[in-house]
């Protein structure tokens, strides 16, 4: 249960680091695409989104999408020309927090053993985090390099954490 609740933390602060590489930026700047074979940053944040619970909901307990319209879009399989209709950025930010309260819910219901095979998912549970961590820091590090490159907006210092360090010039999380 331990290392389930510490890799949830973990999870926030990745999160949290998405939150300061966008939030302050206008819509537009959310949306725009440095050129047709790229993505926007909005794409990014529905894709981190999607992948979490694409991941849990295969992995660990099957459940509907909380928003199916934006499944086929924010796919890494959607080739990015195809990209460009992004939905508002209040409904990318409600998608992001519905699926990362799912996430907390469903890892809780892990860590408590109120699951079946509840040491088996407990496995699967941490991996599965350690997964989304590295995933959300993946596309964070695309993230801001149209922020920082193409927007010319500073970036936010990086995340202070024992277990978060640089491997090729991308965030994880390594060791928990």
């Amino acid at each position: 249960m331990h290392r389930i609740d510490a890799l949830l933390r973990e999870y926030d602060r990745a999160r949290a680091y998405t939150d300061d590489l966008w939030k302050d930026l206008t819509p537009d700047e959310v949306t725009w695409r440095p050129h047709e074979n790229s993505s926007a940053i909005g794409w990014h944040l529905g894709h981190q989104a999607h992948v979490a619970h694409f991941m849990v909901r295969n992995l660990t307990a099957a459940e509907p999408s909380p928003d199916p319209e934006l499944d086929g879009l924010m796919d890494s399989a959607n080739p990015e020309k195809f990209r460009g209709a992004l939905p508002t950025v209040e409904r990318l930010n409600a998608f992001r927090d519905t699926v990362a309260e799912r996430v907390h819910a469903r890892m809780r219901d892990i860590a408590s053993g109120n699951v079946t095979a509840p040491e088996q998912l407990t496995v699967v549970g941490a991996h599965l985090l350690t997964a989304l961590i590295n995933h959300e820091y993946q596309h964070d590090q695309w993230i801001s390099e149209v922020r920082a490159d193409n927007l010319g907006h500073p970036l936010p210092p990086d995340p202070k954490a024992d277990h978060v360090r640089r491997v090729d010039g991308y965030l994880l999380i390594d060791g928990l």
